[in-house]
């Protein structure tokens, strides 16, 4: 027999349950069922949420035929017999699980009936698929991201799995209470797949009573529900939700939240992701205003890569606290980058004629320009001197930001410097 959730995939659009943003009236899936105009698409998101199902309920809801297969399970000669259905009939929707998984030679082989619109593609993947796609598969093709479903939606779900006759457990005595059913429906993460086939165990591993009928309560429901597999992988998409979460729970300086993510990164061993992900933060968040911070996060990376796993989370610990309870300051990387925008919108100007090297233009030694100050000849080495390119004399890139006492120093020095130019 065919598990439950395999049997109550729905059929045509309107039976599938969430995902109301991509499904519902007036939505775009919708609306490209509606309107008979499939194009290509990739659908992501976490295990369990209804990807294949609402790839199905697409090509079931048209009249256009369709195919299913599997990017690690089936070859290249299987998507060439679906190509050749597609040069008979004029078009073929391919339905292809584990898309992020499709080798070199399969992706070339596709991407001519993808142009030519003669395969369909409706790709299904757990990976981000603008990390994990090959760009060329990724520009022919729609992309939408699927959500968990609420508890709500998987207990209608649920419900409509008892009272189906055909495919659900219509036919057997079945008595849910609202306990069990609560926590089927709470309990896996949004994954409709865990609770109907929890459902399913339940009701075929309990004995009937003498009145013939089988009653689900809280307990039986939460022996039959096993624990759920960790919420994220660090090939998954969710994974990045947490290394985000992550850098702004530091950045915010929330340790206990920090420690959490910390832990969920640590539980799927991504060190490589943690001490990157921390290195960025001890420069773009903590920056001018703990300039030692980010020092010490290196030599708590270098002995958590020597350390290795489990002991590697200690030197972690240590950092993460650290750049929670550090001052804050972006000022540096934000000033370089407002002229970085500059510089890429053609704002830049010639360097004036003082501070062109002068080697090989007949000007004094040492390579001083005509004209320029040398500030090592005065006495506290600052000299009233137009550096920028005319056309820029007067910007102001760094606005320097007073949480900590580093910064606060060097902001002294600056407010000088530049009253020196008025």
């Amino acid at each position: 027999m065919k598990p439950l959730a395999f049997r109550m995939r729905p059929k045509s659009i309107d039976e599938i349950i969430g995902q109301q943003h991509l499904v519902g009236e007036g939505k775009i899936i919708h609306r490209m069922v509606k309107a008979k105009h499939l194009s290509s698409m990739i659908l992501y998101g976490p295990p369990g949420i209804g990807k294949t199902s609402i790839a199905t309920a697409i090509a079931g809801s048209t009249s256009t035929a369709f195919r299913k297969l599997n990017a690690v399970v089936n070859n290249k000669k299987d998507m060439e017999i679906v190509a050749q259905e597609a040069k008979m009939s004029g078009q073929v929707i391919l339905i292809l699980d584990e898309v992020h998984r499709l080798d070199k030679a399969k992706q070339d082989f596709l991407l001519p009936y993808l142009e030519n619109g003669m395969i369909i593609l409706i790709g299904a993947t757990t990976s981000n698929p603008y990390h994990a796609i090959n760009p060329a598969i990724r520009s022919r093709c729609q992309i939408f991201e699927l959500t968990p479903l609420e508890d709500q939606e998987i207990k209608q779900a649920l419900s409509r799995a008892l009272i189906d006759e055909e495919r659900g457990l219509g036919k057997h005595p079945v008595h849910v209470s609202e306990e069990a059913l609560g926590h089927l429906a709470s309990s896996c993460a949004g994954d409709v797949r865990s609770a109907l086939n929890a459902l399913e165990l339940a009701v075929l591993s309990t004995e009937k009573n003498e009145d013939g009928e089988i009653h689900i309560n809280l307990k039986i429901a939460e022996e039959c529900l096993q624990k759920k597999s960790f919420v994220h992988d660090k090939d998954g998409d969710a994974h990045y939700d947490v290394l985000s979460a992550f850098q702004k729970s530091i950045r915010g300086s929330d340790v206990n939240a920090a420690l959490h993510y910390l832990g969920r990164l640590i539980e799927v061993g991504d060190l490589i992701s943690i001490n990157r992900r921390l290195l960025v933060i001890a420069y773009e968040d903590i920056g001018l205003a703990s300039p030692q911070a980010g020092g010490r996060t290196l030599s708590a990376i270098e002995a958590s890569e020597r350390l290795g796993l489990p002991e590697a989370r200690i030197p972690l610990a240590n950092a993460v606290i650290e750049l929670c309870l550090s001052p804050k300051s972006n000022s540096a990387y934000k000033a370089l980058d407002m002229a970085l925008h500059d510089i890429r919108a053609g704002q830049i100007g010639d360097v004036p004629k003082h501070l062109k090297d002068a080697h090989y233009k007949g000007a004094k030694s040492l390579g001083r320009g005509i004209d320029y100050l040398y500030p090592h000849d005065y006495e506290n080495g600052w000299v009233k001197q137009q550096y920028l390119p005319d056309r820029l004399k007067k910007k102001i890139y760094y606005t320097p930001k007073k949480t900590g006492k580093f910064e606060l120093a060097l902001n002294q020095v600056y407010e000088k410097l530049m009253n020196s130019k008025l």
